[in-house]
């Protein structure tokens, strides 16, 4: 089987510290090199269509919930500060993408909704999206990729 820098690192490791296990860096260092090699790839598709990944997120949040949804909601899903989330707001509504629908029982809410424009923007992107990640998965068949799927999700339920 052909190596990988990940296989030059724990040899190295090995010839200098024979007596540690230095395992973890089999996978540590692959997801972390795994991470650095995927995010510009999917970035460069959201730059390609002149949106930020944090206004495809919400964009895509927004068309999944199937209903318009507070700020508030938007930024605990996504994990940004309420500032962070209104000054993407505030740029997608003057792009047309999204828009604001006052509360009717509370002056101080409100609910953010796709426009036409927005939801046929994100609809075009998702596909978009769908198929640069399936070209970015594609050494792994679909097996493989299943069981990294729950590998994945197992760590993620006992770290989260």
């Amino acid at each position: 089987m052909k190596q990988d820098h990940v296989d030059l690192v724990l040899s190295q490791w090995h010839e200098q510290k024979p007596e540690l296990d230095t395992s973890p860096i089999a996978v540590i260092g692959r997801l972390s090199r795994v991470a650095n090699l995927m995010t510009p790839q999917v970035n460069d598709l959201f730059k390609r269509h002149d949106i930020s990944s944090i206004e495809f997120d919400i964009l895509a949040s927004l068309r999944r919930s199937g209903k318009p949804v507070t700020p508030t909601e938007l930024y605990q899903t996504l994990m940004l500060s309420s500032g962070a989330m209104s000054t993407r707001l505030e740029g997608l509504v003057k792009r047309g993408l999204v828009e604001r629908q006052a509360s009717e029982t509370d002056r101080r809410s409100c609910k953010v909704t796709l426009t036409d424009k927005g939801s046929t923007e994100i609809d075009h992107l998702f596909s978009l999206h769908i198929e640069n990640e399936k070209r970015i998965l594609s050494p792994l068949n679909k097996e493989e990729q299943a069981q990294l799927a729950g590998l994945l999700k197992k760590w993620l339920l006992s770290n989260e």
